[in-house]
């Protein structure tokens, strides 16, 4: 134990052969030690293994020169003092990435421990760091398995000739997997759903898939999203952080929103698509990816072009392969297939049991314009999954905007003095075609059921239906 008491007191020394070394030798995972000046002393074979680098290559180095990068992109610091193992005393079960001595990434698990001398003083720490490349390809196998699952072509419900289109657009684009895609669409129609699903069934399926939010964040902010920074490239940058461009190599980046970047992010945006190259803010290095972008948005880009607010050189960059989603308006018929993949997703989600929507409900659902699109649908099955008591969803179920509120985008709305001048038999004549449903009337005439019931108490108009006549006089 004498090596370890010499360690302990902060004599570097000569450790070679020592029950120190020896021990480190025995592991199966890579370890190092290294002083108070983060100098390495000890270098393990299996480290010689993950790294590339020989030990005479590292002693006496930095281990910086391994560039630990942790997950959420920071890369850990060079400096002893910012180094939160001496602060912490321990790091523990840390995933990360280490840099090959060839230029590639490994992923790690690493664990550290500072060591103290007898007087608490810390004098050096050793790492151990684990190749968790196996175990990662698991995980993100089973990862991409669930997000290939939720962007495959079965999660795009529809079977009008709208979206018979859309299918054959989305089987084309991922067949030329380098060309930049975008993605047109009203809010709500599923713009991410395709980008998925073109990443997914292309040659880049097996890597990353990275959606950006454009209109999320700040311009500084979004630069530093998309392209990294350097330590200190601005306040408050206290660790360099690789960006979304270098985390989706080799795989494709969505960029939603797009309409809404600012002139500088855009002409950097337009030099990755010309060169393929980018730099992290606050650095001069040109880095080479090769990724594939997917651009969405719901403005019209044509608009934003002819009034200054996008580059025009850009536009025609991103407009390489263009796919429109169609409003749900626009393939109402597809309401009835969507409402009931909803159904089946929310029943597994929440353990329900609910088998099917009454005829009144589903046709007020027919009836509605949907300004959300898809999503606004899905988040009315999913509201009348909370309402709902039995096995049935129906009418009542429904979020009242959808009952009650005329939403139609094609043809103008009644003025209210319009809807006031209808007559006596008018109103009949829409109570008869309605099958009495004073909510429908009400939907058809802009009111509340309760201004029909009104107008009926009036006019002395049956609230029921009045019983046929048989025929027989």
């Amino acid at each position: 134990m004498e090596a370890l008491r010499k360690f302990q007191e902060g004599v570097k020394g000569d450790l070679e052969g020592s029950f120190t070394e020896i021990l480190m030798e025995a592991l199966p995972s890579g370890a190092f030690a290294i002083d108070r000046s983060a100098r390495i002393i000890l270098w393990n074979r299996s480290m010689e293994n993950i790294s590339g680098y020989m030990r005479h290559e590292v002693l006496g180095k930095h281990p910086s020169l391994l560039a630990f990068q942790y997950r959420n992109g920071e890369v850990c610091p060079n400096n002893v003092e910012e180094c939160g193992l001496f602060v912490k005393g321990e790091i523990t079960d840390m995933e990360c990435m280490l840099r090959h001595k060839s230029g590639w990434f490994v992923p790690v698990l690493k664990n550290a421990r500072a060591i103290p001398d007898r007087n608490g003083k810390i004098i050096g720490a050793i790492e151990s760091v684990t190749d968790i490349t196996s175990v990662l390809k698991i995980k993100l196998k089973a990862e991409g398995e669930h997000r290939k699952l939720h962007h495959s072509m079965g999660n795009i419900i529809g079977e009008s000739a709208l979206m018979q289109k859309v299918y054959d657009s989305i089987r084309m684009a991922a067949s030329a997997s380098n060309a930049t895609v975008l993605v047109l669409g009203e809010s709500g129609t599923g713009k991410e759903l395709v980008a998925g699903a073109i990443h997914y069934q292309s040659d880049r399926a097996a890597h990353s898939f990275l959606p950006v939010n454009c209109s999320a964040l700040p311009e500084s902010m979004l630069e530093s999203e998309l392209f990294g920074h350097v330590k200190g490239a601005f306040t408050g940058a206290v660790k360099a952080r690789v960006g979304r461009f270098e985390e989706a190599d080799r795989g494709t980046i969505l960029l939603d929103e797009i309409g809404d970047i600012s002139p500088t992010i855009q002409v950097k945006l337009l030099r990755v698509l010309q060169d393929h190259v980018i730099e992290r803010i606050g650095e001069s290095r040109q880095r080479r990816i090769d990724i594939r972008i997917i651009a969405a948005t719901n403005k019209n880009l044509e608009h934003l072009v002819r009034d200054g607010k996008l580059r025009e050189d850009l536009y025609f960059r991103l407009k390489v392969f263009t796919i429109e989603i169609p409003p749900l308006r626009k393939h109402k018929n597809d309401i009835p297939l969507l409402v009931d993949h909803f159904i089946k997703r929310f029943n597994r989600e929440n353990n329900r049991a609910i088998s099917s929507i009454s005829e009144e409900a589903m046709r007020v659902l027919m009836e509605y314009d949907y300004p959300g699109n898809v999503r606004e649908l899905e988040n009315a099955i999913e509201h009348a999954f909370v309402i709902c008591q039995g096995n049935q969803i129906e009418l009542f179920d429904l979020p009242v905007e959808v009952r009650r509120i005329p939403c139609n985008h094609s043809q103008p709305q009644r003025k209210a003095s319009e809807k006031k001048n209808i007559t006596r038999d008018e109103l009949i004549s829409l109570l008869e075609e309605c099958d009495w449903n004073k909510s429908m009337v009400g939907r058809r005439l802009g009111c509340s059921h309760t201004a029909i019931w009104k107008y009926m108490k009036e006019w002395d108009i049956p609230l029921r239906q009045p019983p046929r006549s048989n025929g027989n006089g």
